[in-house]
């Protein structure tokens, strides 16, 4: 099962960005769906996640106000919002798939199934 993150790219700070998370082989609008985000030397964080509705939404401390998760299950996709970005948001963002569709978990190991990764960086 292979998920394909994109939408990533420079952006200056304050500016927003939207990502996208699709599966090629895999009916994604049965799972729930989580957002995580790794910098350089940093470990592996939790950004947002949402039910295989999208009834029910999660969100790391950092991302509450400034990012929304949504699907669109008509067209497998989940998206990610990133507004009044930061240079701290700068990471590589990965989208990842629960086999529990009510899970918001903010665990990776909740997660069987994930993509490679879409680079994101905010310029000061």
């Amino acid at each position: 099962v292979q998920l394909q993150a994109s939408g990533g790219g420079l952006v200056q700070t304050g500016g927003s960005l939207r990502l996208s998370c699709a599966a090629s082989d895999l009916s994604l609008s049965s799972y729930a769906v989580g957002w995580f985000r790794q910098a350089p030397g940093k470990e592996r964080e939790f950004v947002a996640a949402i039910t295989w509705s999208g009834t029910m939404t999660e969100y790391g401390p950092f991302a509450k106000v400034r990012f929304r998760i949504s699907r669109d299950n008509a067209v497998k996709t989940v998206s990610l919002h990133m507004t009044k970005m930061k240079p701290e948001d700068t990471a590589i963002y990965y989208c990842a798939a629960s086999n529990h569709p009510y899970s918001r978990s903010s665990s990776p190991s909740d997660y069987a199934y994930w993509g490679q990764g879409t680079l994101v960086t905010v310029s000061s």
